[in-house]
């Protein structure tokens, strides 16, 4: 079996990317931190994409997710309200059928 992959938390990524920048070596970056240096490249331009982004005004990587988090939120709030409207509306009809 092959080994489980590492989970690393933003502040970690972070302080590896910070270390990029300080040290200007990313493959001795990599090595000193044990680090797939593909994985630390796909982070420093991710922090380059984001600090670019920040001066035009644009969206940083956790803005986007919680962007796309909370649109699937307002899509699932909006199926439940139209649910709930249609459930109303039958059971409005139903109450009406039986008055009559």
């Amino acid at each position: 079996m092959g080994k489980k992959p590492r989970i690393f938390t933003p502040q970690q990524k972070a302080d590896a990317v910070e270390l990029v920048r300080k040290v200007g070596n990313r493959a001795q970056v990599a090595r000193d931190l044990d680090l797939a240096p593909s994985a630390l490249y796909r982070w420093v331009k991710r922090a380059e994409i984001d600090d670019a982004a920040r001066g035009e005004g644009s969206l940083t990587a956790q803005e986007r997710d919680e962007l796309r988090r909370l649109k699937r939120e307002v899509a699932t709030l909006r199926q439940e309200r139209d649910f709930l409207k249609k459930a109303a509306a039958f059971f409005a009809k139903d109450d009406d059928r039986r008055s009559s």
